[in-house]
């Protein structure tokens, strides 16, 4: 008696009697409903009834990449690729593992570029391209492979979430490591690890010891620069330590070029170390020149300032790059159910917020200093994040509408105080204000501008102590949804039996004249594929253009004809044909007469 059990939409069977496509069909719906064990073990059973089929092996692989076992998808793809070399989605498979391989970048892309030339007409060759790109860190290059996806599927999530984090100009995870190295990323990581502590506990150290020698030396009229010395000699054991952690020196120079945050921090640190060892010399000299002082003080301040200062850099830079208004009319034509789309949207409008008020910020500090009515200008400053809040409409984060609010309440509040003081209000005399309004619109404006900083910075500590996603750019997600599970193209009984009795073959393929056609002889293979001995004219072409069309009629059936269309790669002395799509129909007869 065979198993009886439901084929994934409640639908009962007996699974013991199910064949190789329906066991991949039911692997592909376990998949979908976040079962990876489960289409595993499917797609395994698919593979035991048909091994010569590619289709189970790319759901295998799949199902391997979803438990996160990237060393046991890659052999079931490469399997899938030497089975039917002309499939695209086996192709497409095979890019999505080879990219987290290391050593292997350059296949990857390879793999995706063949899969673009067998599909032209498919987005996600596309794709591949655009993510291969975005996580090098090519932005420019990621964006036109995700406009090109867009132009044959403008409904395609992935290419508009990515397209949108192209946009931004998206740090990828590792923005130190190139995926193209050939070495492991955990390696280029923990050398990371090593010189970003290495660039804190320096730093750190030495604004430490400024702060207590200066200490010393104004409020208690002690010289304590044998204390200095002492750190410095500290931080010898302490370097040597973090640089036998970095293991892949040759790489430094080149993830410092990737990633200048890492590359500003270590020459800061280095920076603070030779500017405190000057600022002790200088200290320790029995009467130093008055000339001096100035350089005295301004070594203390680098040792001491420089790390706030570059953090605060780091933060307006992170604000100004990309265009984030761009990538929310992306984000925005996301359809609703996409995590990763609803995830972004909402850190976009965030960076536009942290924008809008650095200008803020900027116009204020110019009519404070220069002339109060330059502040009329702060009216305007916040349309543009308006006008991307209510288009895009998030509801997710309750935080934004109220750090919204704060930025155009200051931005009014600002302009109506300066306005009121230097005596120039549009619309309405001056004398109607009463004499306090002026100072009171200041204090509205610049206590809003506060707030908005105070809910900012609740809103990150909220997310840090819940371990959520926060109002940064580190919170963007690329949408990476699973590759290379497309059903195969499977050739019936009468199409088999077509190709085994026609006494001729014709094959259409194009070459720079235009289309062609030529006769061929062929056979079908066990495992759906066609192989073809045709002329040499034809192997040229198809070099250049693998995309052919096989006709044949079946003489048993004397109105009967087929048409497959496909993919032709030369394999030995013949061409292997992988379907793409598969044509049936009945030439005209009598009986079509009128």
């Amino acid at each position: 008696m065979g198993l009886v059990g439901t084929d994934g939409r409640g639908r009962k069977g007996n699974l013991s009697e199910r064949s190789a496509r329906e066991w991949c069909d039911e692997a592909l719906t376990r998949l979908t409903a976040g079962r990876p064990e489960s289409a595993l073990e499917a797609a395994r059973r698919a593979a035991d009834l048909d091994p010569v089929a590619e289709w189970p092996y790319r759901l295998i692989s799949l199902a391997h990449e979803r438990l996160g076992r990237d060393a046991d998808a890659l052999p079931a793809a490469e399997h899938a690729v030497d089975l039917a070399l002309g499939s695209w989605p086996a192709r497409l498979r095979l890019a999505s593992i080879l990219r987290r391989v290391p050593g292997r970048w350059r296949e990857a892309v390879e793999h995706a570029e063949l899969a673009g030339k067998f599909a032209p007409e498919r987005p996600g060759p596309a794709i591949m391209l655009g993510d291969l790109s975005l996580l090098r860190g090519d932005h420019a290059r990621a964006e036109r492979s995700y406009r090109k996806a867009l132009a044959i599927d403008p409904g395609d999530p992935q290419a508009r979430v990515n397209l949108a984090l192209a946009l931004l100009r998206w740090e990828r995870p590792r923005p130190h490591h190139d995926p193209a190295w050939p070495v492991d990323p955990r390696d280029t990581g923990r050398a990371r690890r090593a010189l970003e502590v290495w660039s804190r506990q320096t730093r750190l150290l030495l604004a430490l010891s400024t702060v207590a020698i200066a200490a010393c030396a104004l409020l208690f009229d002690l010289g304590a620069q044998a204390g200095g010395f002492a750190v410095l000699a500290l931080l010898a054991p302490l370097t040597v330590r973090h640089a036998r952690r970095v293991g892949v020196w040759p790489y430094v120079p080149a993830m410092l070029g990737r990633d200048p945050w890492l590359g500003a921090a270590v020459v800061s640190a280095a920076l603070s170390v030779a500017a405190f060892a000057v600022w002790l010399l200088l200290g320790a000299m029995p009467a130093l020149p008055s000339a001096l002082d100035p350089v005295w003080a301004g070594l203390a301040g680098i040792v001491v300032l420089g790390w706030p200062a570059l953090a605060a850099v780091h933060a307006l830079a992170e604000a100004w790059r990309g265009r984030p208004l761009r990538a929310l009319a992306q984000v925005g034509a996301v359809r609703a159910g996409e995590r990763s789309a609803r995830r972004n949207l909402g850190v976009t409008l965030w960076i536009l917020l942290v924008r809008t008020w650095s200008v803020q910020v900027v116009v204020v500090a110019v009519a404070l200093a220069v002339e109060p009515v330059a502040a009329v200008a702060a009216v305007v400053v916040p349309y543009p994040m308006v006008r991307g809040y209510l288009r895009a409409r998030c509801r997710d984060d309750g935080w934004l509408p109220t750090a919204t609010g704060l930025v155009v309440l200051s931005a009014a509040a600002c302009a109506a105080g300066g306005a009121l003081a230097s005596g120039w209000a549009p619309g309405w005399a001056p004398e109607w204000a009463p004499e306090w309004a002026p100072e009171w619109a200041w204090r509205v404006g610049l206590s809003a501008l506060g707030a908005s900083v105070v809910v900012f910075v609740a809103r990150a500590l909220r997310a840090w102590w819940r371990g959520g996603p926060g109002p940064w750019r580190s919170s963007l997600l690329m949408c990476d949804l699973p590759m290379g599970a497309e059903p195969s193209v499977a050739l019936d009984s009468e199409v088999r039996q077509t190709f085994s009795y026609a006494r001729g073959i014709v094959l259409s393929y194009g070459d720079a004249l235009g289309p062609r056609v030529a006769g061929a002889v062929a056979s079908v293979t066990s495992s759906g594929e066609l192989r073809l001995i045709a002329e040499t004219e034809a192997w040229d072409a198809i070099e250049v253009d693998p995309r052919v069309a096989v006709f044949a009629a079946d003489p048993l059936q004397r109105r009967f004809w087929v048409e497959v269309r496909g993919v032709a790669l030369a394999d030995s002395d013949v061409l292997r044909v992988t379907p793409k799509q598969v044509l049936v129909g009945e030439f005209p007869g009598r009986h079509q007469r009128r």
